[in-house]
């Protein structure tokens, strides 16, 4: 007999509330399975990435602080 033989002949066998625990136990393996799937984040390539556009970011923020700065003053003239 083929495991999915077994399977269906054990579930020929169980009440309702029996069944209904095994839909829930499915769901929970197709979640794990997708959840196990997902990529491992690499903090190490992260970090270089991150490093690498660091003093690009801060020179962008910089240069906005003076109009920033302006924008402010010209509100609080009004």
């Amino acid at each position: 007999m083929s495991i999915k033989e077994q399977i269906l002949y054990e579930l020929d066998r169980l009440s309702e509330l029996e069944l209904e625990q095994v839909v829930r136990y499915l769901a929970f393996l197709k979640y794990q399975a997708r959840v196990e799937a997902a990529p491992v984040t690499d903090e190490q390539q992260l970090a270089v990435l991150y490093g690498e556009h660091g003093e690009e970011d801060r020179n962008l923020a910089e240069e906005g602080m003076a109009d920033y700065a302006r924008t402010l003053a010209e509100e609080d003239a009004r």
